[in-house]
């Protein structure tokens, strides 16, 4: 149980996006957009599946960042 809840904990420091990628896109070009993705958005594989028909779903994560609010300063 106690690993169950320390993952859950750690997952909520991530931001996660799903990308779907139909059957008829090539390899390489959803290979490219990943990339992509991971250059310029900072984001990071986290799960992929790969259906029958050849549709593949991709889940992405990159860590939230935690800001604080500064409009309680303004005056």
């Amino acid at each position: 149980m106690a690993r169950a809840q320390k993952a859950s904990m750690r997952d909520s420091f991530y931001e996660f996006r799903t990308v779907t990628i139909p059957a008829d896109v090539r390899r390489s070009d959803a290979r490219q957009l990943l990339t992509a993705e991971a250059e310029y958005g900072r984001w990071e594989l986290a799960r992929t599946v790969l259906y029958e028909g050849g549709a593949r779903k991709v889940v992405l994560r990159r860590r939230a960042m935690r800001v604080a609010s500064t409009l309680g300063a303004i005056g």
